[in-house]
């Protein structure tokens, strides 16, 4: 219903700008251009799409391997005493906590139609255990902020977009993502804690948090202290070998597992080919949408506005560009995607602005749309604290993403 909204008012607002300019200014090239970039911006979100289909057949296939062979089960072990600790209303070792991990895990790959089913299903069996059913109970809103969230190791449907625009390096994105990604998990986590009475300085989640919270600000301490061509040739190296490395272990645990390797891979490819000609249309609609709301200049105007303020108050303005996908992260997914494809199409694809737009995606996930289609699903009508942990997890997400794309690629 959100992105309904969103996606009209694109249109109705790109005509009333349109008709102011053409009406008080005299720009009677405004109306053709708008024409012009519906079909050029549909004819680019087909393309995508199709562009999509090899790299995310890839990694979807890499994923099944890994399922197969059980990397998911030695990570919802790995974290098995937090989830008893963030979700107390549970019993231990409930049978939700494996299907939270199989959604967590397409999240950490950046698979987000791939994370969706799992995690509707988490919400069904989460429901179950909700006494009142019409009222989020604590072990939904802690799930759903760790969805909307957007917890990602690693990014692959932004390398991918990346790389079909042609980036130098496409990975070089991977470790900022990373870094921002938690840092808006870790702020959700901590929000959910507080309303909800969680103890975070129990020494199961201190541990967990404060080992990870260490490791994050010392990676991000010693980059600071290197020279910026240095940080772009560490993370670049850094971000490819993780890559790799991963890809090595989830065959060996697959063939350890004795998994038929080949077959696991083509029922994974399957499935994100499936994915990538599903998207087609959804990524059409927005484009055109978004192509419009900034040839009619609308855009402009909001972006000029803040970079006038930003100048007002002697600050750097080149983030401002990226602010479009900002803007529109918590309220649509497919949106934020559109105006980051937007910017690497305006501004190329290895522009500082176009990267921080990257950074942005990675970093968090859509809070209206996952609340309103994970609670949607169970029925669920009173969210409680949920919007408002979930916009907190958004907007340390986005501050992190804009400070360290200033140290990665500033």
């Amino acid at each position: 219903m959100v992105l309904n909204y969103i996606w009209i008012g694109f249109f109705l607002i790109a005509f009333v700008v349109a008709l102011v300019r053409l009406i008080f200014l005299g720009d009677m090239e405004i109306f053709p251009a708008l024409m012009n970039s519906t079909f050029s911006n549909a004819r680019t979100g087909f393309e995508i799409s199709l562009g999509l289909t090899g790299v995310l057949s890839l990694w979807m296939g890499f994923l099944k391997i890994g399922e197969e062979g059980g990397i998911v089960k030695a990570l919802s072990k790995l974290i098995g005493p937090l989830f008893n600790k963030l979700f107390p209303d549970l019993p231990k070792n409930h049978p939700v906590f494996g299907t939270i991990m199989m959604n967590l895990s397409a999240n950490m790959l950046g698979l987000d139609n791939a994370a969706t089913p799992m995690g509707l299903k988490a919400m069904k069996q989460l429901q179950e255990e909700n006494i009142s059913k019409e009222s989020a109970s604590n072990a939904q809103i802690m799930f759903l902020v760790l969805n909307t969230s957007g917890l990602t190791i690693i990014p692959v449907s932004i390398m991918v977009y990346r790389a079909q625009e042609g980036a130098v390096n496409p990975a070089d994105i991977f470790i900022p993502i990373l870094l921002a990604t938690f840092f808006s998990t870790l702020a959700g986590i901590i929000a959910v804690s507080i309303v909800q009475k969680i103890n975070l300085f129990n020494k199961v989640i201190l541990g967990y948090l404060g080992g990870l919270t260490a490791l994050v600000s010392g990676l991000i301490y010693w980059m600071s202290t290197l020279p910026k061509d240095q940080i772009k040739s560490i993370s670049l190296v850094s971000a490819n070998l993780i890559l790799f490395s991963i890809i090595v272990v989830f065959l060996m645990a697959a063939i350890r597992k004795k998994v038929n390797v080949y077959e696991s891979f083509i029922d994974g490819a399957k499935d994100g080919f499936q994915i990538a000609i599903k998207i087609i249309p959804y990524l059409v609609a927005i484009l055109v949408a978004i192509g419009l709301f900034r040839t009619s200049g609308a855009m402009d105007f909001i972006t000029d506005g803040v970079k006038h303020f930003c100048l007002f108050l002697g600050v750097d303005t080149r983030f401002v560009d990226a602010l479009p996908t900002a803007l529109m992260k918590p309220l649509s997914g497919s949106g934020a995607r559109g105006m980051m494809i937007e910017s690497f199409t305006t501004f190329g694809v290895d522009s500082f602005p176009a990267k921080i737009a990257s950074t942005v995606q990675g970093a968090t996930d859509t809070t209206f749309y996952i609340i309103a289609v994970y609670f949607g699903s169970v029925g669920i009508k009173n969210t409680r604290h949920a919007i408002s942990c979930g916009l907190i997890a958004d907007l340390a997400g986005i501050i992190a993403a804009i400070v360290i794309g200033y140290l990665f690629f500033g």
